[in-house]
C-alpha cells in the first residue's frame, strides 16, 4: 500500500509530519519554533507590570464594590478549572484555558453588571485572576503545549537564557 503524499498545511512556522501505523495515518504537528509568537525583553516586562497594576486596581475596586474577601478567596481560582481541557489534548486545552483567561469574559460580565449589579464582584474577581496570572508570566496559551504562552515559555521547558529576559 502506497503512502499518500499530503501537501503542507498553511500553519505559519509549523510543519506536518505523517506516520503510518498499519492502515491508519497519524498526523503529528511539530512544535512551533521557540521564538515565534513570544513577547521578549522589555515589552514582556512592561506587559507583566501592566498586569500587576491591573490586579492592584481591580482589587481596590473590589474593596469598594463588595469587600467580601472570603468570596474573593473562594472564587479566585475558579478560572483555573479550565485547565481540565488539557485532558483532551493541548489544542483543546489551550482553547479552554484562553477562553477563561482572556479579559473578554470579565469585561462582558462587568458590562452585564450594569443591569445586574450582583455580577460586578464576580467580574472583578475574574479580571483580578487574569491579571494575577499575567503578572506571573502565565499568558495566553499556544496550542503546542501548556508551557508555550504569548509571554514566553513557562515551567520546566523554559530555558535558562529566557529566564533572565
Amino acid at each position: 500500500m502506497d503512502a499518500k503524499v499530503h501537501p503542507p498545511r498553511p500553519f505559519a512556522g509549523r510543519t506536518d509530519r505523517y506516520f503510518q501505523k498499519g492502515s491508519a495515518m497519524i498526523e503529528k504537528l511539530a512544535p512551533a519554533p521557540r521564538a515565534a509568537g513570544f513577547v521578549t525583553g522589555a515589552p514582556r516586562l512592561l506587559l507583566r507590570l501592566e498586569a500587576l497594576a491591573a490586579l492592584a486596581g481591580l482589587a481596590a475596586w473590589y474593596q469598594t464594590a463588595s469587600g467580601d474577601w472570603m468570596l474573593f478567596a473562594l472564587l479566585f481560582l475558579i478560572p483555573d478549572l479550565s485547565m481540565v481541557g488539557y485532558l483532551a489534548g493541548p489544542r483543546i486545552g489551550a482553547v479552554c484555558y484562553n477562553a477563561a483567561h482572556s479579559l473578554i469574559g470579565p469585561i462582558v460580565l462587568g458590562a452585564a453588571a450594569q443591569i445586574w449589579p450582583e455580577l460586578l464582584p464576580c467580574a472583578l474577581i475574574w479580571g483580578a485572576h487574569v491579571a494575577f496570572d499575567r503578572a506571573l508570566g502565565y499568558g495566553l496559551k499556544h496550542g503546542s503545549a501548556f508551557g508555550d504562552t504569548h509571554l514566553g515559555l513557562v515551567g520546566r521547558r523554559r530555558p535558562r537564557a529566557a529566564a533572565m529576559a
